[in-house]
C-alpha cells in the first residue's frame, strides 16, 4: 500500500516516480504521522488553502511547540468566519460554495513548506504506466483536492518559502501578515499578493517620524532574518536618498542569541552616546530582551525607541520594564476590531465547533482545564465542563490581524466572483471554463479587485500585489502610574502628527535653522501643541517635513560621495557628530502626552 500525503492507493503496489517531482513526494510522505499534521477540511465547489501559525516552533528537533491562541486560533477562525459569511451572501458567488483546507505552519518555514505541498498534489501528474499492483490490476487513486488559491502565510520567511512552490504550479497566494519588502519583487513572487503594506512603506513612515522629531543621528537594530534585515535596509536606503539622517551603528540580533548577547548590544549602542534614538525592526521576543538588557544596564530614559509594527501596541514586550519603554514611538498598520467576528468567536463551543481540529486544545489552554484522559494537560488540573464560555470565563481581545485575514479571504472571493461573471455569464454554479480554474487568470482578477474591506477602507493591490500604506503612530506613555499606547498620528503616504506632547530635556546634535524657545526646554511637564497636520508639506520626492510651532529645526547636510561600512551616507555632519559631542543642543523629547 502506498501513502500519498494523506491519501491511500487501493492496492499494494510499487511505482516509479519521475525525477522532476520525486523530492516533492518525498517531503509529502515525511509529513505523514507527525503529531500536528492534521488539517481543517471543508468541502466546496472551490477549495481555498489556508496557512496559519497554530503552534509555535518546537524545541530540539520537534517541529511544533505550544499552541498560539491569538495568532493561530483567532486568525484561522477569522478565515472560517469569512467563508461562512461569503457562503451565506446571495450576491457574492451565488450558488457556488467555498471550501477550505487549513494547515498549521508551526511558525517554521521548512515545516510550512512540507505542509503546503498538500496544496499541489492534485497538479502533479502521475505516470500510471510505472505503477505495478500485486494482482496486475491498475491502481485506483483517490484524487486530492485541487486548491485554487491560498490564504497566508503569516511570517514573511514562511510566505517566501511557500511562494516559491506555489508559483511553480500557478496558485495565487494572498497573505494577511507578511510585510517583507522582498515579497514586492514581482519577478520572483509573481503569484504573491498581500492585504498588508510592505515594510518599505513602514520604513518611509519611520524616516518621516525621525525627521519630524528633529533627530539626525540614530542607530538601527534588526532581528536576523527577512523581516528585520530588509526593514532596516529599507530605512537606511530611504534616509540615504533624502539626506538629513546619519546612521551611527547598524546592529543585528542573531537568530540564536548566545548568553549575554543582548547586554553586549546595549553596550555597543552606548559607544555612540549621541545617537540615542534606536530604530528597531525586531521580533517581539527580541524587543523584550533588548528592553530587559537596557533595564539591567540602568539606562532608563537614555534610549529613544522607534519600533516597527512587530512592536506596535503589544503589551508583552514592555511588561515589567515600563520605565525603559516609556516614550517609545511605534507604528502599526491601521486596523479596526471587527464586531461580527467578536460575536462569532464568543459563541464558539466544543459542541458547535468540531470542524476546528485544534479547538479542543485551545479550550484547554484558554480555560486552564483538562478534557478527559486524552487531554494534553497534566492530571492535577481541573476537568473542563464544556459549559465554559469565551469572554465570560476567560479574557478575550480580538487579535490584531483578524481584519486582514477576513480581507484576504474576501479578496479571493471577489476575484472569483468577477471571474465567474466574465467566464460563466448567466450560468448557475461553475461552468466548464471554471471547472479547472486557471491560476494565472485568477491572479489577474485578484490584482484588479477594489472593494470596501471589513474596516470600511478600500482593499486594492498595486502591480506588485502590495496593499497601500496606512499606519497609526503610537506612543507608549505612563500617566498617573498607568500605562497605555496612545495614537499620536497617522501615516498615509505622508506623515500627519497632531498631538500634545509632554516634554523633557533631550540632548540631540544638530544644526539649527531657527532659534529655540528656551522656556519650553525647562518645563518638563508642560503640554504644548507641537505638530499641525495641515502644515505637513512634501519634501523632495519621498520625505515630509513637519512644522513645529515652538521652533523650526532643519538639519543641513553636505553629502559626500563615500559610503560607510554600515550603510549610512557619509556626511560632514556625521563626522562631526561622531567626533565632537559639544555641538549638541537641548531639544524637547516626545516623552508622554495625551490624545491626538
Amino acid at each position: 500500500m502506498v501513502y500519498e500525503g494523506k491519501r491511500l492507493v487501493s492496492c499494494h503496489c510499487f511505482f516509479l516516480l519521475t525525477a522532476k517531482f520525486y523530492w516533492i513526494l518525498t517531503l509529502m510522505q515525511r509529513t505523514h504521522g507527525q503529531e500536528y499534521a492534521h488539517s481543517i477540511r471543508l468541502d466546496g465547489d472551490i477549495i481555498l488553502g489556508g496557512l496559519f501559525p497554530v503552534h509555535a516552533k518546537g524545541d530540539r528537533g520537534v517541529p511544533c511547540g505550544e499552541l498560539k491562541k491569538e495568532k493561530g486560533i483567532h486568525r484561522l477562525e477569522a478565515m472560517l468566519y469569512a467563508i461562512d459569511q461569503i457562503n451565506k451572501d446571495p450576491d457574492l458567488l451565488a450558488n457556488i460554495t467555498l471550501g477550505v483546507r487549513i494547515l498549521d505552519t508551526c511558525s517554521r518555514d521548512t515545516y510550512a513548506l512540507e505542509q503546503s505541498l498538500t496544496f499541489v498534489q492534485a497538479l502533479i501528474e502521475k505516470d500510471g504506466s510505472d505503477v505495478k499492483c500485486a494482482n496486475g490490476d491498475p491502481p485506483i487513486f483517490t484524487k486530492p483536492d485541487k486548491i485554487s488559491g491560498v490564504i497566508g502565510a503569516a511570517a514573511s520567511s514562511v510566505s517566501i518559502m511557500v511562494a516559491n512552490i506555489l508559483r511553480l504550479f500557478k496558485i495565487p497566494q494572498i497573505s494577511y501578515a507578511s510585510t517583507a519588502p522582498e515579497l514586492s519583487d514581482n519577478t520572483r513572487y509573481d503569484f504573491f499578493s498581500r492585504v498588508v503594506p510592505p515594510d518599505s512603506y513602514q520604513a518611509q513612515a519611520m524616516v518621516d517620524i525621525v525627521m519630524a522629531l528633529g533627530w539626525n543621528y540614530v542607530s538601527t537594530l534588526a532581528s536576523e532574518g527577512n523581516y528585520g534585515e530588509s526593514g532596516v535596509e529599507a530605512f537606511t536606503q530611504i534616509s540615504r536618498e533624502i539626506g538629513g539622517v546619519c546612521i551611527a551603528q547598524s546592529l543585528k540580533i542573531p537568530r540564536e542569541p548566545r548568553p549575554g548577547e543582548f547586554e553586549k548590544i546595549i553596550k555597543r549602542l552606548l559607544e555612540t552616546p549621541n545617537a540615542r534614538a534606536v530604530i528597531m525592526f525586531a521580533n517581539e521576543d527580541d524587543i523584550r530582551r533588548i528592553l530587559e538588557a537596557a533595564k539591567k544596564a540602568n539606562q532608563s530614559g537614555h534610549f529613544l525607541w522607534i519600533g516597527s509594527d512587530s512592536w506596535g501596541s503589544k503589551i508583552s514586550p514592555v511588561q515589567q520594564q515600563e520605565e525603559i519603554a516609556e516614550g517609545a514611538v511605534t507604528i502599526l498598520p491601521k486596523r479596526t476590531s471587527i464586531d461580527g467576528f467578536d460575536r462569532y468567536f464568543r459563541s464558539r463551543t466544543l459542541a458547535n465547533n468540531r470542524r476546528n481540529v485544534w479547538f479542543a486544545e485551545f479550550w484547554e489552554e484558554n480555560f486552564g482545564c483538562k478534557l478527559g484522559s486524552h487531554g494534553k494537560r497534566n492530571s492535577n488540573i481541573k476537568k473542563c465542563t464544556g459549559l465554559e464560555r469565551i469572554a465570560r470565563d476567560s479574557a478575550y481581545e480580538q487579535e490584531g490581524k483578524v481584519q486582514f485575514v477576513i480581507d484576504a479571504v474576501y479578496s479571493m472571493a471577489y476575484a472569483l466572483h468577477n471571474m465567474h461573471k466574465d467566464l460563466c455569464s448567466g450560468y448557475i454554479g461553475l461552468c466548464a471554463r471554471m471547472s479547472a480554474i486557471d491560476g494565472k487568470e485568477l491572479l489577474s482578477y485578484i490584482r484588479a479587485v477594489n472593494f470596501n474591506g471589513s474596516a470600511g477602507t478600500p482593499v486594492i493591490f498595486n502591480e506588485n500585489g502590495d496593499a497601500p500604506g496606512r499606519y497609526d503612530i503610537f506612543q507608549y506613555q505612563i500617566t498617573n502610574k498607568s500605562t497605555e499606547y496612545k495614537v499620536i498620528g497617522q501615516w498615509t503616504n505622508q506623515l500627519h502628527l497632531n498631538m500634545y506632547i509632554q516634554t523633557t530635556t533631550l540632548t540631540v546634535s544638530m544644526s539649527l535653522s531657527a532659534s529655540v524657545s528656551l522656556g519650553m526646554l525647562y518645563m518638563p511637564k508642560v503640554y504644548i501643541i507641537i505638530f499641525h497636520p495641515e502644515q505637513n508639506v512634501q519634501k523632495r520626492k519621498r520625505s515630509f517635513k513637519a512644522v513645529v510651532t515652538a521652533a523650526t529645526m532643519q538639519s543641513k547636510l553636505t553629502q559626500k560621495g563615500n559610503d560607510r561600512p554600515n550603510g549610512e551616507v557619509k556626511t560632514e555632519l556625521c563626522e562631526s557628530l561622531e567626533t565632537n559631542s559639544k555641538s549638541s543642543v537641548d531639544f524637547p523629547m516626545v516623552k508622554s502626552g495625551s490624545t491626538s
